[in-house]
């Protein structure tokens, strides 16, 4: 099973960050927002992340480039160019797709360009880049299939019935 995580909003409501950064790229304890999310899915046994690109999402890209050197010990050599990575075993077993989805594109139109990434009728996990307190239970408590999709907001179960 694949996390689909939308990293290309704006991030108006943390204007003094996201001016640099977008906000999925955002530091808690000295790593990205992105990162702790997908550690959190790791966890859980969800390690390939299909993940939809917008704002500034060549620093994403630029992270995941060099995910490897930033977490492990480097040595250069200027004379030569040649770079060297120390393998310090600090690495993550995780796949992860990049994909570019527009600036302006809205939610529903982010994940149908990422569809073929996803798979074909292939059950998905789906959060948003900035969800930094979200949590997974051992076991599924609600399985959604969404036709229509509404605006932008918090899904929830109650008695089977699901509620806004």
């Amino acid at each position: 099973m694949k996390a689909v995580i939308l990293a290309g909003g704006w991030g108006t409501r943390l204007s003094e960050e996201t001016t640099l950064r977008p906000k999925p790229m955002v530091e808690i304890g000295g790593k990205p927002i992105l990162w702790h999310i997908m550690k959190i899915y790791a966890a859980h046994g969800i390690k390939e992340f299909v993940i939809g690109l917008g704002y500034k999402g060549e620093m994403i890209k630029d992270y995941f480039l060099n995910f490897y050197a930033f977490n492990n010990d480097i040595s250069v050599d200027l004379g030569s160019g040649k770079t060297t990575i120390h393998d310090g075993k600090r690495h993550e077993d995780w796949k992860v797709h990049l994909v570019d989805t527009g600036l302006h594109t809205q939610t529903g139109g982010r994940l149908k360009q990422m569809k073929k990434w996803i798979g074909e009728n292939e059950t998905f996990l789906f959060t948003y880049g900035d969800a930094a307190s979200m949590s997974l239970s051992p076991r599924p408590l609600i399985i959604l299939k969404v036709m229509r999709p509404c605006g932008r907001g918090i899904r929830s179960s109650s008695s089977r019935k699901i509620i806004n």
